[in-house]
């Protein structure tokens, strides 16, 4: 499986290696790693990289990105919306095909724009949760974003 994480202790055993070698090899840029707590971890796609081994080949597949601007909206309201949003993405377990989403909130416009990257199943579940919340706010329901005024830029 290419998402396979492994500790420098495990990457230094796999390639007959003392650890002192792998993390300088992690320093040095060599071998990338993400730093989780005190720990690195090391991607098996990084770990083939470093090795020369080839990427096993990418399923095909179609990618859509989206763009929602919301006008009218206050920091509360913001943080409500990021979190739903990130349960929605959260809820999607395809690892190989992983849903992306960035959000923005402007405070001087009142603004909130959110940015979706990933496959299309996914990104229409993700706008269609987006569309049922929004629906019950923008027709005179008070839930997530309180009782101002709303509108979708």
């Amino acid at each position: 499986m290419s998402n396979d994480m492994y500790s420098v202790e495990q990457v230094a055993d796999l390639l007959g290696l003392h650890v002192r070698t792998v993390r300088g090899y992690i320093r040095s840029g060599r071998l990338r790693a993400t730093r989780i707590g005190k720990q690195y971890r090391i991607t098996r796609a990084d770990l083939d990289a470093l090795t020369g081994r080839p990427a096993p080949p990418s399923a095909p597949g179609a990618e859509v990105s989206s763009v929602v601007r919301l006008d009218g909206v206050d920091r509360a309201a913001v943080d409500r919306l990021a979190t739903l949003v990130l349960a929605g993405v959260n809820t999607h377990h395809d690892p190989d095909r992983p849903l992306r989403v960035q959000t923005v909130h402007d405070e001087e416009r009142h603004r909130m724009t959110i940015m979706i990257l990933g496959d299309l199943t996914a990104t229409a579940d993700l706008l269609r949760l987006l569309d049922g919340v929004l629906d019950g706010v923008l027709d005179g329901g008070n839930g997530l974003l309180g009782g101002g005024e709303h509108s979708r830029g």
